[in-house]
């Protein structure tokens, strides 16, 4: 890459479908704008038509991935490196679910993203990446096969579990935290079913399964059976069969399944 490569890169953002480039980058993003709420009452007027913007993500992802088959959703940081061992990791993961017959969605950008999808793509199977709005990252990794841009973080984070069968954990930061922590959440309320949940790197999530068994637990703000919503473990095999596990129960429980086997819509 020469340097002007590098510039154009630096100079760029993804706003939706769109690409601002140069003197036309913002300095706001548009989750940033909807939320804040300084300033006169222009949001009165302004806020009715977000909404349509809003429906209009919602209509392209449901559009997208509307036949996508089973697939498992992969969160893990940006900023693993390829010469570090969760980014490998990442890479035998995505491999593994594509031999399993899983599409592996990720939030698209680099890192334990991009091994993942790396992984599934190099085992011919579907990847996908779901990528958002940020200050720091633009575009998606070159490993995805189906790619969609967001502006807003909510309608995203509807895809990743809509058309996901379970989720997989890699180490990662505030993020990673946010969406693994959500999962467990959207479980432990019965908002998704059948979803197992599984976080890879005993050493880097063990510290906080003791927190959490010794601290919330021990202080009555979790149940024993809570702690049973989540497996950590080193073996990607393992997670794996987990995912596979899953989709067999949930194949068994769905006799009205058609002769695609296409599973019928969960309750919105």
């Amino acid at each position: 890459m020469d340097e002007s490569d590098g510039e154009r890169h630096e100079h760029e953002r993804r706003q939706g479908p769109v690409i601002m480039r140069r003197k036309q980058v913002e300095g706001s993003t548009t989750d940033q704008r909807l939320l804040d709420s300084r300033g006169r009452t222009d949001w009165v007027h302004t806020d009715p038509w977000r909404v349509l913007r809003i429906q209009a993500e919602f209509v392209e992802g449901f559009g997208a991935l509307a036949e996508l088959g089973p697939a498992i959703s992969v969160f893990g940081s940006a900023r693993s490196k390829p010469e570090q061992p969760d980014y490998q990791q990442g890479v035998e993961l995505g491999r593994a679910l594509a031999g399993a017959g899983f599409a592996v969605i990720t939030g698209g950008g680099p890192g334990a993203m991009e091994a993942a999808n790396k992984g599934a793509c190099e085992a011919g199977g579907v990847s996908v990446g779901l990528g958002i709005e940020l200050p720091f990252e633009s575009g998606l990794n070159e490993w995805v096969d189906i790619g969609i841009n967001f502006r807003y973080f909510f309608a995203r984070k509807t895809m990743f579990v809509k058309y996901a069968q379970g989720f997989v954990t890699m180490p990662g930061g505030f993020g990673t935290f946010d969406e693994i922590f959500e999962a467990i959440t959207l479980v432990q309320t019965q908002k998704v079913t059948s979803f197992p949940i599984v976080l890879l790197g005993t050493s880097y999530w063990g510290g906080l399964m003791d927190w959490i068994r010794d601290v919330v637990l021990s202080g009555g703000k979790v149940s024993d059976k809570d702690l049973d919503l989540f497996t950590i473990t080193d073996d990607v095999d393992e997670a794996v069969s987990i995912m596979v596990a899953a989709r067999i129960e949930r194949e068994r429980s769905w006799p009205e399944r058609g002769s695609l086997g296409v599973e019928p819509h969960r309750a919105e």
